[in-house]
Parts: structure tokens; C-alpha cells; sequence
């Protein structure tokens, strides 16, 4: 008998031809994945990973970045690294690179519900930019429900607040860049409070 794929089913009797090699398989030749982490058993050096983590090739929790430790710590990440064109709400993705670590983090923690606040400068009149903030966050909203698929739309909510709450000075052209913000809030911080016990018993 042969068997191609080295599992110990011969072809034939083997429903899963291909499978990779060091993959545990059953009866059928088809390989298991006890933990759902997407690599088999067998393979995987890191079982009984908690569900919805990221894990790299060999089926272990990948380590967090700076912009997903700034969530699991705070519950808010706040930036002004994503760009817009003037006075639009459409997103500049020449300068997405900070959007798409925001939406990596979020991609692993779908239990957490959020918040995308967008802000203004104080140019312009303040219902104008009460409008205009929320245009832009609906587009980050929008880009991140459409652009990574493991982040359900429901899970976040867009709202503008236009030039309230300003975090620098607005009578500079520093001061106004940082007040033109997008933040990212935890609503269900009761969820938040688990995961970060969650990530504690995954560093010990």
C-alpha cells in the first residue's frame, strides 16, 4: 500500500490526502485541532491556546504590540497618525500604517466592543467639524469592518465630537495636528478587566 503524505492512512482509505507532515491525524487520515487555533495537533507547541488569540506557525500566542499593550493597559488608544484629506472624511491610506496596527490589535480581541471617537482642530465653525468628525470616524469604522475580517462591524460603534475636548493647543499648527485625532475606546470594560487576566496567565 501507499501512503503519500506519510500520516500512517494509507491512500485510499486516506479522506485527507495532503496532510502536513507531524499532524496528528485520526482513522480517516484527517488531522485534529483540539485548541481551534488553526494548526493541527501534532504540529501545534503551544496547546490549549485560549480561544480567539493570534498564534504564530507553531500554534503559539504572538506577542502583543505597542499599540495592543496601549489597549489591554488603558482601554484607549489615541492617535493623530491617521490622515484624511482636507476637510473630507476620506482616509489618505498612503499613511495607514498606524490604522492597520489598530485594526491587527482589535483582530485579536473580538470580544471587546469600541468606540472610534473622531476629532477636529478648531478651524472652521463648530458645527462643521462636529459633522466632519463624524464622517471620519464612520470612514475608519467602515475601513476596519471591511479590511480585516475577523472584526465584526457590530462590534464598533462610530461617534464624532468635533472640536470638543482638545488635548493640545489649537493657536499652533503642532497643537492643531494633535487635536485632529481618531481614539479608540473599550466600552465593555468589565470584558477588558478578563482579558487582560487572560494575557497575565499567557506571560507567566
Amino acid at each position: 500500500p501507499i501512503d503519500s503524505d506519510g500520516d500512517g492512512v494509507f491512500d485510499g482509505l486516506d479522506q485527507c490526502p495532503g496532510t502536513l507532515s507531524g499532524a496528528t491525524v485520526d482513522a480517516s487520515g484527517c488531522p485534529s485541532d483540539s485548541d481551534g487555533d488553526g494548526v493541527f495537533d501534532g504540529i501545534d507547541q503551544c496547546e490549549n491556546t485560549e480561544v480567539n488569540y493570534q498564534v504564530d506557525a507553531k500554534g503559539c500566542p504572538i506577542a502583543v504590540t505597542a499599540i495592543e499593550e496601549e489597549l489591554l493597559d488603558t482601554g484607549n488608544i489615541s492617535t493623530s497618525n491617521i490622515a484624511f484629506a482636507t476637510s473630507s472624511a476620506d482616509l489618505d491610506l498612503s499613511f495607514s500604517e498606524t490604522l492597520n496596527q489598530v485594526g491587527d490589535a482589535l483582530s485579536n480581541w473580538p470580544e471587546l466592543r469600541i468606540e472610534i471617537g473622531g476629532y477636529t482642530d478648531s478651524t472652521g465653525s463648530e458645527a462643521f467639524n462636529k459633522n466632519l468628525s463624524e464622517k471620519r470616524a464612520q470612514s475608519v469604522r467602515d475601513y476596519l469592518a471591511a479590511n480585516f475580517s475577523r472584526i465584526d462591524g457590530g462590534q464598533l460603534t462610530a461617534v464624532g465630537y468635533g472640536e470638543a475636548n482638545p488635548i493640545a493647543t489649537n493657536e499652533t499648527p503642532e497643537g492643531r495636528k494633535i487635536n485632529r485625532r481618531v481614539e479608540f475606546k473599550v466600552l465593555n470594560t468589565e470584558d477588558l478587566k478578563r482579558v487582560i487576566e487572560e494575557r497575565k496567565m499567557l506571560e507567566r
